[in-house]
């Protein structure tokens, strides 16, 4: 069954993508839940309209993110953590922290696009997360963690 997604469906798709799912799935669960429409020849025109109007903003939005994407690369950030004698952080840093770090140099980012890696930061010294700023710009961001 071909349906047109209404919100981004994590393992399926973003928004406005027609994408072709089993009918259950379909009637059972992405239509109730308001996640999806059936992709009918009405639907498909206002998509296209929808995503022909839409493409001047997207533009827009990934050139702002960009232009974040260069202030990052100018920003030191430094966190504060108390560590035992050998280096290891009690307890360890997390996305909240390093969005506020970034915040206190004047560059907004939401902590939820903010990806520290899996093993998380339990050592002091240099480390890399991932920021995604748009859908298509994602930056690598070292901060260093130090002890107090």
């Amino acid at each position: 069954m071909e349906i047109i997604l209404k919100q981004d469906v994590q393992n399926l798709g973003s928004k406005d993508d027609m994408v072709i799912v089993k009918k259950g799935y379909a009637r059972n669960y992405l239509i109730p839940q308001g996640m999806a429409v059936v992709a009918t020849e009405s639907a498909k025109k206002v998509l296209a309209e929808n995503i022909r109007q839409r493409a001047h903003k997207e533009a827009k939005l990934k050139t702002e993110a960009e232009k974040v994407a260069e202030n990052l690369k100018n920003v030191k950030v430094i966190i504060g953590a108390k560590t035992s004698s050998a280096g290891k952080i009690f307890g360890s840093v997390n996305n909240i922290q390093l969005a506020e770090k970034i915040a206190e140099q004047g560059i907004e980012i939401e902590r939820k696009n903010i990806t520290i890696p899996k093993d998380g930061v339990k050592e002091v010294g240099t480390h890399t997360a991932k920021i995604k700023l748009h859908r298509e710009v994602v930056v690598d961001f070292e901060f260093e963690v130090v002890s107090e």
